[in-house]
């Protein structure tokens, strides 16, 4: 069995891959001419010949992702299962990347595994792609979702299943994977992503206030974290069971904790103060959302809040994540891998492991001051799939 990949030296791509290749087969993976460092290495972490891990060298802004016809010729016919990862993954990315990489890039992928005539075609989407729908989103819903047009990444997601949906006819497959975090055994994350944002301000809370002193804050809606290996391990299984074409599957948390709850447990993980009291945002209804709003608009409110959010490295679209307000029916996803033991972990088992990486590999300050020793380039916010 043959595969072919994109994003595969990506955060989930790369640990996908690895679990592929514990398969029979040959994994032909898109590269950049300048990314084939990146794969090498990796290559060389799996101690396997270059027959079993191949690269091909193209581009996600081209056509049929700028493939040369002589390569597509040998590729056809010869492709089982085609996994489309390379994406922009970051909230804080703008527009028109987004778009080109996740929308147009879509495009060029389906173009091409139709010319290579793949077998199945996988589609790594996103929780996104349901926008701000309001209640539980359904795997089978699509056209339903709401306020696509909040943050840039909801749109392009959502655009990117439609286009498989719409302009493929080979079977495919889509997965729609929760916030995305660390591995769940060693804690390894590659970027400052979703609930990492608010580690600095646990650490800040941390080194100002005794572990003991209770504070106080806000609830807020679930939010549905999933380790990366739960994603590769998910994506892997059910890629390979027979007769699940057309269908997409919630890579999620079926018992999800609130925000209050997510924070609380990194804060006992970095023996942080914890929230001894938790408000509901319900609460808050009582003023009137045109007054809410006129109020934070306002110059000064303004101004505080966003020196706030830039002093402790807080996107502003990261807040939506608080109130989320769409819970993840996984029916389908449960179903396939019912009878393994391939399943969501509790956060309370590896929240720690999350927070110790972070703090020794992903910290904004000890990455500023590496950076000042020569010894590192900087602070790492995004990664693309495809890189």
């Amino acid at each position: 069995m043959n595969y072919f990949v994109t994003g595969a030296t990506g955060f989930i791509g790369r640990h996908l891959v690895e679990l592929l290749l514990r398969r029979e087969g040959t994994v032909y993976v898109l590269v950049r001419e300048g990314s084939r460092g990146r794969l090498e290495e990796l290559r060389s972490g799996w101690g396997l010949d270059e027959d079993r891990v191949v690269p091909v060298v193209g581009d996600l802004s081209q056509p049929r992702l700028g493939v040369p016809d002589e390569t597509v010729e040998e590729l056809k016919g010869k492709i089982d299962h085609f996994f489309h990862l390379a994406a922009v993954y970051d909230m804080t990315a703008d527009a028109e990347s987004q778009k080109a990489a996740n929308i147009e890039g879509t495009v060029h992928a389906v173009g091409l595994a139709e010319a290579i005539e793949a077998g199945t075609f996988h589609l790594a989407s996103s929780i996104a792609a349901a926008g701000l729908f309001k209640g539980t989103w359904r795997e089978d819903m699509f056209e339903e979702a709401e306020d696509l047009d909040t943050h840039p990444y909801f749109r392009t997601k959502h655009e990117s299943e439609r286009v498989v949906r719409e302009q493929y006819a080979r079977p495919w497959r889509i997965y729609r994977p929760g916030i995305v975090v660390g591995h769940s055994e060693t804690g390894e994350m590659d970027k400052i992503d979703g609930p990492y944002y608010f580690f600095k301000l646990i650490q800040r809370l941390r080194d100002t206030l005794p572990q003991w002193m209770p504070t106080i804050g806000v609830e807020g809606k679930q939010i549905n974290l999933v380790p990366v290996d739960f994603v590769a391990a998910a994506m892997d299984q059910i890629a390979h069971q027979p007769d699940l074409d057309g269908q997409t599957f919630s890579l999620t948390d079926p018992k999800p904790k609130t925000a209050g709850q997510v924070i609380n447990l990194f804060a006992g993980a970095a023996h942080a103060p914890q929230m001894s009291m938790r408000l509901d945002p319900k609460m808050f209804d009582i003023v009137p959302p045109a007054v809410r709003n006129g109020l934070m608009m306002l110059p000064p409110v303004k101004r505080i809040r966003n020196n706030v959010l830039n002093d402790l490295g807080i996107p502003d679209s990261v807040l939506n994540y608080v109130n989320y307000p769409t819970k993840f029916d996984s029916s389908n996803t449960q179903a396939a891998l019912e009878g393994t033991d391939i399943a969501v972990p509790p956060l309370e088992a590896y929240a720690d492991r999350l927070w110790d990486y972070w703090e020794r590999n992903l910290d904004p300050d000890l990455f500023k001051d590496r950076s000042l020793s020569g010894a590192i380039g900087g602070k790492r916010v995004m990664i693309t799939g495809a890189s």
